[in-house]
Order: structure tokens, then sequence, then C-alpha cells
């Protein structure tokens, strides 16, 4: 029962860890009018920076999976909680445009760290009820953009986009601790009804040789091919939805100040005849 409980425990911190991090990866999008006012660049530039981190994410994906063969899970979970704040931190004293760039496209690193999450995850549950797991943790990543833009929307007027983003790396920071000291690594295959009867379970590390062989397989080449085309769009809507509704606040935020203020405020002279 206590084993029972425990597992679910690390899935409360994995999914937390997904909401917080999805929330703190998509919260720029409606920072962006702030952003570039501060540096004074163009929406190109700003491109960049979104451009940065998903370059850097790609090509670690598989320098992370390398490192989860060979390596604790957990603690590189840790570390990958303990990067995303510490680069969060680094983009909200950026002084300039260039550090900014350089910071934000390192926030990349810790953004392609998913696949030890789910590979500790199929170790703790059976084939049974992993697909409900799985489930469970992806309906973080839509709930993180909604508390994304929420935070974004309510707190950078009170707190400023600065202020955002060192809140929100102070989560990845604290995070860190708690899967640190809170998540233990389980044996590599222990859920499989395959091997439960086998007393020594083999650890098989990451092999080059298969690798390459995996990328032979045409249906490993369709599921990219689709992979591609069904994030694609996605993030080109969720960089460019922003704008219009960060023009529509501006103008009414604008509106409002000029009814409160209004610019030819009525005089006594001006409302004699």
């Amino acid at each position: 029962m206590r084993q029972s409980r425990y597992r679910w425990f690390v899935v409360a911190i994995f999914f937390a860890f997904m909401l917080l991090h999805q929330a703190d990866k998509l919260l720029i999008s409606p920072l962006t009018t702030p952003i570039m006012e501060a540096f004074g660049i163009n929406e190109a530039q700003m491109g960049a920076v979104f451009t940065g981190a998903l370059i850097v994410g790609a090509v670690l994906y598989p320098i992370w999976g390398y490192l989860y063969d060979r390596y604790t899970r957990p603690k590189l979970l840790a570390l990958a909680s303990f990067l995303w704040g510490s680069t969060t931190w680094l983009s909200a004293i950026a002084p300039t445009y260039p550090s900014f760039l350089l910071t934000r496209a390192s926030t990349g690193i810790d953004d392609s760290s998913y696949p030890g999450l789910y590979s500790l995850i199929s170790d703790y549950f059976g084939p049974a009820v992993r697909g409900k797991i799985y489930g469970l943790l992806q309906v973080a990543q839509p709930l993180g953009y909604m508390l994304g833009m929420i935070l974004a929307t309510f707190l950078r007027d009170a707190i400023g986009w600065r202020g955002v983003f060192y809140l929100t790396g102070s989560l990845g920071i604290v995070l860190s601790a708690v899967i640190f000291f809170g998540v233990r690594d389980v044996p590599r295959g222990r859920s499989e009804p395959e091997l439960a009867e086998l007393e020594d379970i083999r650890v098989h590390r990451f092999d080059w040789k298969i690798a390459r062989e995996l990328f032979r397989k045409r249906s490993l080449l369709l599921l990219f091919v689709q992979g591609f085309f069904g994030v694609f769009p996605w993030n080109v809507i969720t960089y460019w939805l922003s704008q219009p509704i960060n023009y529509l606040r501006q103008a009414y935020t604008s509106s409002m100040r000029l009814s409160r203020h209004p610019r030819w405020p009525a005089s006594p002279s001006r409302l004699a005849f």
C-alpha cells in the first residue's frame, strides 16, 4: 500500500513539473510586447528568441536520451528543473537583447528533458495502467499553457515581465529540490510482466548501432514527419495569436487611461457661451 501511494506521489510531482514548466515555456508569448519595448526590438528579433530555444531543445533531445540510459533518472530530472529555474532567472536579469537572446535560448536545454520522466513512469506503472498515467500527465501541458497565459496577463502590469520570470524561475528551483530528495529511481523494466519472475534484470545501455538501425524503419520516419507537421502549425499559432491579443489589450488600456485623464479637460472658459 505504501509503495502504491508513493507511486502517485511521484506522479503528482511530475504533473507539477510539467504544468509549471509548460507555463514558463509558453508565458513568453503574452509577454512579447513589453519585452520588445524593453529592448527596443522588432518582431523578427523577437522571433529569434523563440527559435533559439527550439533549436537548442531539438539538438539536446538525443543527448538527454543518452544520459537517461546511463545515469540516474531522478537526479537528471532534478538537474533539468534546476536549469529551467536558473536560466529563467538569467533571462529576467538580462540587461541587453543579445544577452536575453542567449539566456532564453538556454532554456531549451531543459525543454527536451521529458524522455526521462516517461521512462521512469513506465517502470513505476505496469502496461495495464501506463497509458492512463501518460494521459494524465499530458493534461498538464494545455493546463500549463492556460496557467502561463493567466500569470502573464494578470501579473505583468503588477510585477513586470521580469518579475514574472523571477516567479516561475523560483518555482523551477524549488521543484528541483523536491525531485532530487523526493523521487527515487527504480530498476529498469521492473513493471514489465515478462520480467517479473527474473531475479536479475540486465541493464541495457545506449547503443549507437541500434540507434542508427532505428532510422531505417519507415514507420518511425513517418512518425517523425507527422510530428513535424503536427507541431509546426501550433508553434506558429502560439506566437502569432498572442500578437493581436496584445494589441487589443494595449488599445483597451490606452482607452481606459484617456477616459480617466482626458487630453482636453473642460474649463469654465470653454463652457461659457
